[in-house]
């Protein structure tokens, strides 16, 4: 086989590769902004806490 040949097909191997792995980021990406979007977390409410005058600890209420 001629070397410009094998070359060439090295070359379409490496740029169908290159074309595949930034699709798939993109399709990734996409997919974790959608995720990231509809996951959107409520705030806890944790309530307050109040420092009992006997022992000097913080407890809720």
């Amino acid at each position: 086989m001629p070397p410009a040949f094998v070359l060439a097909l090295g070359l379409m191997g490496a740029a169908a590769l290159v074309r595949w792995c930034v699709k798939e980021a993109h399709r990734v990406n996409a997919e974790l902004d959608d995720v990231r979007d509809s996951a959107a977390v409520e705030p806890v409410d944790r309530g307050t806490l109040k420092r009992d005058p006997q022992t000097g600890e913080y407890r809720p209420g």
